[in-house]
């Protein structure tokens, strides 16, 4: 039987990247004219894999809507390959939610225009998540492809030798934590090892003489995929001359013109016993270390706080809010919140969200921020419009003001929030609004105070009365602009439930204040009943749990040091030593101080080279492997300062920072270090859909000096008696160095994008003001450690607030919308089903072990299980949850 050679027509298509987005996008549409041309004019060209995306479809007719019906013809027909996703993410450095939605966006997009390629498809993501095997399986996928994770790539992606090649073939299977298998498919000469096929005699011989020897090096079958493409390649129009060459020069083969439903269905019936299993995370754990692109994570930080921070605002903020409000309006902004997520997901392709792109890139990146988080805002407001509207404030008295505390997360919440409480206000249809500002500016102060329900006095700082302009966008005529008079309110929730709501108000009366703050010692020392934070004169903290007696010295330790490497990769020039912030004396000022948080600033300032030396550039322009460049860092010093607001909350355990740089320096990086004393072989971190154990220690073949990781919320550290979590917002970089600190990355400033030329990119200095927010938390023994893990989840999204009227209403003014019982469960989805506008429930559990799971709205179970595309599964709602399960559930 002959050897089989399947060469699949496809282009990498990165959206943007060494080009603006503009640029590749007019290329896209050449590739796309030359395709529907071929497809009418080659019979035998079977079909074009179109990327695995379906945005491309949208970029292709916003310029020539008028071939729309060529398009679908060639879908049809079976050769545009589509699907299943809708843009190709780097799945690492975007949320679990934002993964999932890639999916059933991508698959309800591939539907409209036929059959999606059931295949999950990976080729260039910067390492790939542990949790596939089991989302993909979710999504009705059997078969995942990848490029990267296994063997070593280096520079311009050239696939290089292995010494310890974790699999022996090209095809695997892949397990992930929960013991979902599927076939995985590796481009062990990359995407790209049959690009170019000559159509001529002797080239042809030279081509497939070594490309043959290349791909049965890993092949497990006698079927071998070419994958005729690479990034932005434009089509190959010989291609099927190309190959009826190849079948006459070498007939001990047969070549075909193919796709992959046909290559993988093939190779499937023919895999060897012998074929090996790889387990969890593909991020190149067994190679070097210096192209694992991890550093990625910390490359423009504001690209990933914005992400972040939008990300926060779709999943935990405006879809919880939207599905709460449809109990009252019957309706729910399914195409509002679609049009959301694709804006955002147009900024989670590996290039963009990575910030290893030209400038102009990243520039476009942030009206799509600023567009998603619009319309995230616009479905939060009009939700609590809805829900205001309906919520009963009668126990509260007639001439008070009303306002509702919202907790949209999965966690009990403890925090400090704040609502503004409109007093008066005058229209501008009664005067001319300078008088009118006057007015209500001359009128007496009164005093205020907060109660609960019961008439209760809650403990409060209430601010002084002022005025300002707003107004009004009535549902029914114009706009209504206006003056009024208002005071701004911050009272602590303590040990909210999740997702639920309690209507305190406001009403006229003298305050009983508590007059002990928190801050003692001119602010060196900040206690509460939990714990208690020292402050030393170098400005490192000693942090003491005193339900575990432990104590955590050495912390909040800044460290600069010198980046002469790319937006890719961090490499420290030789030699050079890091500066400390506590090399130097701190100011201490206390900023508040009550009985329910005290705020601590800290301004530390480190002299460091203005950037590095002249020889860098030199190195950059000849395009010198970053590993081998020969560039310090300046012997010029200019003042960097940092200031850190250090809070500690009444009833809180966890130390929140806020830390701010006005970066003027270049080619530099700055880390936050949190010593510990605790000794052990492993690492906790918040992965996709996945609390994921990690090494301290590198493999015997790594070289990188440096060993960075991505995480979303947290990392972690313990041993069998206790341990310390250090959370944070859109800060996806961290180390842990030395096997006891936990480092992390706050910002990298570095000029170039790197990789296979020189590109430069002086925005990737991130010169200017940023605002860093982290916090740390001590537990004790390891079950204890995920209610740490809650309250960075929690941290990350803030209690929403309302004032509403006094008003009877169909809501009651406290209510638990959803009941979570479940000491390991996190949840990540609130939302409604667009078909039938059920409410859904998506999480996942934290550990290894099977756990118990009771999840309740209105004393009613869920109804069933649904898979990741929110179809219904034939399984019934236990409540246990497997180790590592992503549970779906609908009410």
């Amino acid at each position: 039987m002959k050897k089989k050679v399947y060469v699949v027509s496809h282009s990498h298509w990165d959206r943007e990247w060494y080009l603006p987005y503009e640029q590749h996008h007019m290329r896209l549409i050449e590739l796309m004219d030359d395709l529907l041309e071929l497809f009418q004019t080659d019979p035998n060209f079977n079909s074009f894999h179109l990327d695995g995306q379906t945005i491309i479809l949208d970029d292709y007719l916003q310029v020539h809507p008028e071939r729309r019906q060529e398009v679908q013809q060639a879908i049809d027909e079976g050769k545009l390959r589509i699907g299943p996703f809708y843009i190709l993410q780097d799945d690492f450095l975007i949320s679990s939610e934002s993964n999932v939605r890639n999916m059933l966006i991508g698959m309800e997009e591939s539907k409209k225009w036929g059959t999606p390629v059931m295949l999950g498809y990976f080729p260039d993501t910067f390492g790939n998540m542990g949790q596939t095997p089991q989302m993909m399986k979710q999504a009705g996928l059997e078969t995942a492809a990848f490029g990267r994770g296994v063997k070593p790539i280096g520079f311009d992606n050239e696939v290089l030798d292995a010494e310890s090649y974790t699999s022996q073939y090209s095809e695997m299977w892949w397990k992930g934590p929960d013991n979902s298998e599927i076939f995985g498919l590796l481009f062990a000469n990359w995407y790209s090892n049959g690009n170019e096929i000559p159509a001529e005699k002797e080239a042809a011989i030279e081509f497939w003489n070594k490309k043959l020897a290349d791909v049965e090096k890993f092949g497990s079958t006698n079927h071998y995929l070419m994958m005729n493409g690479v990034d932005h390649q434009p089509v190959q129009k010989d291609v099927t001359q190309a190959i009826a060459l190849a079948n006459e020069l070498f007939p001990e083969y047969e070549f075909i013109h193919s796709n992959f439903t046909d290559y993988i269905e093939a190779v499937k019936e023919d895999l060897p016993e012998d074929l090996g299993t790889m387990h969890g995370e593909l991020t190149s754990q067994e190679t070097d270390g210096w192209f694992t692109l991890a550093n990625t994570a910390s490359a423009r930080v504001y690209l990933k706080q914005w992400n972040t921070k939008v990300q926060r605002q779709l999943e935990n903020i405006a879809e919880p809010l939207a599905s709460m409000a449809y109990e009252v309006s019957g309706k729910y902004p399914h195409d509002e919140l679609t049009y959301a997520w694709k804006t955002l997901m147009q900024n989670h392709p590996h290039d963009s969200i990575c910030g290893c792109s030209v400038d102009e890139v990243h520039r476009e990146m942030i009206p799509r921020f600023e567009k998603s988080y619009e319309v995230g805002k616009y479905v939060e407001e009009e939700a609590l419009r809805i829900l205001g509207d309906a919520i009963d404030t009668t126990g509260f008295p007639e001439d008070s003001y009303p306002f509702v505390v919202f907790n949209t997360t999965g966690y009990n919440k403890t925090e400090v929030v704040s609502v503004e409480i409109e007093l008066e206000r005058k229209t501008f249809s009664e005067g001319y609004p300078s008088k009118l500002w006057s007015e209500l500016k001359d009128q007496p102060a009164k005093s205020y105070k907060v109660i609960d329900r019961s008439g209760k006095e809650i403990s409060a700082f209430i601010s002084k009365e002022d005025v300002r302009f707003d107004y009004d966008l009535p549902k029914d005529r114009f706009r209504i602009p206006y003056m009024e008079k208002y005071l701004t309110i911050e009272l602590r929730v303590e040990n909210m439930a999740a997702f639920s709501w309690e209507t305190l108000a406001l009403v006229e009366g003298s305050q009983e204040t508590e007059t002990t703050g928190l801050a003692t010692e001119d602010g060196r020392v900040i206690e509460n009943e939990e714990i208690k934070v020292t402050i030393a004169e170098n400005g490192s903290l000693t942090l003491v749990d005193k339900a575990t007696n432990k104590e955590v010295s050495d912390l909040l330790v800044f460290e600069d040091v010198g980046d002469i490497a790319n937006e890719y990769i961090f490499k420290q020039p030789k030699g050079d030593k890091a500066i400390l912030s506590t090399d130097t004396k701190a100011a201490i000022s206390v900023e508040k101080n009550t009985a329910d948080q005290a705020v601590v600033k800290l301004t530390q300032t480190l002299m460091i080279p203005v950037s590095a030396d002249h020889l860098l550039a030199q190195e950059q322009q000849a395009v010198v492997d970053f590993r081998y460049r020969n560039a310090s860092r300046s012997n010029e010093l200019a003042p960097f300062v940092i200031e850190t607001l250090v809070t500690v909350t009444k009833g809180s355990k966890r130390v929140a920072f806020e830390t701010k740089v006005n970066n003027q320096m270049k080619d530099h990086r700055l880390r936050v270090l949190f010593p510990t004393d605790i000794v052990t072989e492993t690492h906790e971190a918040d992965s996709i859909y996945e609390v994921v154990t990690r090494p301290n220690q590198v493999s015997a073949s790594w070289e990188n000096p440096t060993n960075p990781q991505h995480q979303h919320a947290f990392a972690n550290l313990h041993d069998e008696n206790w341990g310390v979590t250090i959370s944070n917002f859109g800060l996806n970089e961290y180390e842990i160095v030395d096997g006891q600190t936990i480092a992390v990355t706050l910002l990298r400033s570095v000029g170039e994008l790197g990789d296979w030329g020189y590109f430069p990119t002086p925005e990737a200095q991130c010169l200017g003001e940023f605002t860093f927010n982290y916090g740390i938390e001590i537990h004790g023994t390891p079950e204890t450690r995920y209610q740490t893990y809650f309250e960075a989840y929690s941290a990350q999204v803030p209690a929403v607030t309302l004032q509403v009227k006094p008003q009877s209403g169909k809501l009651n003014s406290a209510n638990e919308y959803l009941r979570i019982e479940g000491a390991t469960f996190s949840t990540t989805a609130v939302k409604r089903n667009k078909e039938t506008n059920e409410l859904v429930v998506r999480g996942f559990n934290l550990s290894d072990s099977k756990e118990a799971l009771c999840i309740e709205k209105n004393a009613q179970k869920p109804t069933a299980l649904l898979n990741l595309l929110e179809e219904n599964l034939d399984e019934p709602v236990t409540e246990t949850i497997n180790p590592y399960e992503i549970r779906t559930m609908k009410f």
